[in-house]
């Protein structure tokens, strides 16, 4: 127990340091400024691309999704996801440890010994393609579902509504991404921060109010005019449509793409949203006090 408390405690200094170097030294693969420099960006392309023109530039929740923004990529990794990632990791080689195995065992290969874009690329498709099979699973467990719906309380969508999810989604998705990822193996932290960078840029990008599709390319990667039917508070099924994270390939392959038409202003929401808290607070404790409800 000592081993996962001194995991715990160097979790927080350890990321609390990293968080301080970040903001005070600047390197290309630098998270804080680079999140910044994006969402800056993306943000530009919203008031100089406007595809909803009516929409302000300070929209319905702005300064909440702003907060979630500080709160989710910052604070929440030094509250809790990095302790909470480091100690899971070592639960689970010290259960595997009992038989005498550990992850290394299961490897099927070493991405190192790869050229350097082979891996890069299968890195990005693995990690896409588990996070892809994952947000089924946020929309089609009723337990999960209460979590995520903090992202779907969005009303007028713009790119900071990327930001809004309650703090449980990083750790499901971590969790079911972390075994694909070790017994690949091998991945540098150039190749991480490359596609989390990417990644970061597209999610903008599909929640921002701008009006593309990226023409024959919206086959490949998910964009504003696909991800707006995903928050559609009217859908085809009762779980539904458009599940992609980066790449749009998976939904159309697996047949669960939806774009039946101009989707600019359609309604956004779920079911009875208007009984969802407005608040924050409210928001993060939802989840169980909808459990509590249904009990």
């Amino acid at each position: 127990m000592n081993k996962y408390f001194n995991i715990i405690k160097d979790s927080y200094s350890g990321y609390f340091n990293y968080l301080l170097d970040e903001i005070t030294r600047f390197h290309w693969e630098n998270y804080f400024y680079g999140l910044l420099v994006i969402s800056l960006i993306v943000w530009l392309l919203e008031i100089l691309f406007p595809w909803r023109k009516n929409q302000k530039i300070f929209r319905k929740d702005f300064w909440l999704d702003t907060f979630y923004l500080f709160f989710n990529f910052f604070l929440l990794n030094l509250i809790a996801l990095i302790a909470l990632s480091n100690t899971a990791e070592a639960i689970f080689n010290d259960f595997l440890g009992l038989f005498g195995v550990s992850v290394s065992n299961f490897q099927l290969f070493d991405a190192t010994q790869l050229p350097w874009f082979v891996g890069l690329l299968i890195f990005f498709l693995v990690a896409d393609f588990i996070q892809w099979g994952t947000h089924i699973m946020l929309h089609r467990v009723p337990f999960l579902w209460n979590f995520h719906k903090t992202h779907h309380s969005v009303k007028e969508m713009a790119f900071a509504a990327h930001f809004r999810y309650h703090w449980m989604e990083p750790i499901v998705y971590k969790s079911m991404l972390y075994i694909p990822v070790a017994i690949i193996g091998g991945f540098t932290i150039e190749a991480v921060a490359i596609v989390h960078f990417f990644n970061i840029t597209i999610g903008h990008l599909n929640h921002a109010n701008v009006g593309w599709d990226y023409g024959p390319l919206k086959y490949i990667f998910n964009n504003p005019k696909m991800h707006i039917w995903h928050h559609s508070k009217k859908m085809p099924n009762n779980y539904g449509v458009n599940f992609g994270i980066t790449l749009s390939i998976w939904d159309y392959i697996f047949k669960t793409n939806y774009i039946p038409y101009d989707g600019r202003d359609i309604e956004l929401g779920f079911y009875e949203d208007e009984k969802f808290p407005k608040k924050f607070l409210n928001q993060e404790l939802y989840p169980w006090n909808a459990e509590k409800e249904t009990q």
